[in-house]
Parts: C-alpha cells; structure tokens; sequence
C-alpha cells in the first residue's frame, strides 16, 4: 500500500492533468517542438495562460524548453504523458462498447415483445 505522502503525490499529478487547457497544449507538443506563438494559434489561448500551464507541466517534469536566439521552444519530456493517454483512450473504448453492447442487448429485447397497450388500442 502506498503511503499517504505518496498518495498525495499521485493526486497532485492528476490533479495536474485534470485542467483541459494542459492537456491540450500537451497534446500540441506530442507532434513535436514548437513556440508560444504557435501554441496561441493553435489553442486560441492567450500568452499569459499558455505561459502559465507550460510552467507548471515544466515544473512536474511533462515539459522543456530551448532557446533557440529571442524565441523559446516548448516540447514534451519522454512518453509518459502518450502512454498515459493510451491507457485512459483503451478504458474508455472498453467501457463504451460495453454500454453499447448493452443497449443493443436491450433494444433486441424490446424490438422481440409485442407492445401490448399499442396493439390493443388498433383493434379497438
């Protein structure tokens, strides 16, 4: 069993992970380096907040930068973050193919009873 300070540090990673704007600019650098200025345009996010989220995923080791002369190249530090999103992608698959598997069950279910109530009230 992991101990509570452990705990706490796996909370505080995917506590990271759970704000959409990171996640997306995580997304942005898998396909490789790439600036701020990029980052706005494909975003539609403003400077100050790209800045920010690129901090704190650099500050928990998800991010790097370079400089290359005035400008400052952003790209993502090892797999973990591809793997991660791997592994929640293939939950998600699973769980929605079961939920579909289910309605399917339950739709042939109900295509196979006659509705009584619908029948009766034709022959009337």
């Amino acid at each position: 069993m992991p101990s509570p300070q452990l705990l706490e540090e796996y909370s505080q990673f995917f506590r990271l992970l759970s704000e959409p704007a990171r996640l997306q600019l995580l997304c942005c650098l898998k396909h490789g380096p790439t600036d701020v200025a990029t980052l706005i345009d494909a975003t539609g996010f403003s400077q100050s907040h790209i800045s920010r989220q690129l901090g704190q995923l650099q500050r928990a080791g998800l991010v790097r930068c370079d400089r290359d002369g005035a400008r400052t190249i952003w790209q993502a530090e090892g797999d973990l973050v591809d793997e991660l999103c791997h592994l929640v992608q293939s939950r998600l698959k699973q769980r929605l193919e079961t939920q579909l598997q289910q309605l399917q069950t339950a739709s042939s279910g109900i295509q196979q009873r006659p509705n009584r109530r619908w029948s009766a009230s034709r022959k009337s």
